[in-house]
């Protein structure tokens, strides 16, 4: 699992996160993460890293 910063444009890709939210509503928003993330997972492929970065995500505040 990579830690460190791996994105290409990390302010570009907030960015188009952020405006994806626009006019969402809070449950059209969740579920549009949730989109979002199986589609990211998918992306990555790898049982063990997935499982990596759900706990990794679970133990940063």
């Amino acid at each position: 699992m990579k830690t460190t910063l791996n994105l290409q444009d990390a302010d570009t890709f907030y960015e188009q996160l952020m405006d994806a939210h626009t006019d969402l509503s809070r449950e059209q928003s969740e579920l549009f993460n949730a989109r979002l993330i199986l589609l990211l997972a998918n992306q990555v492929g790898d049982a063990q890293v997935l499982r990596e970065c759900i706990e990794a995500a679970r133990q940063t505040p």
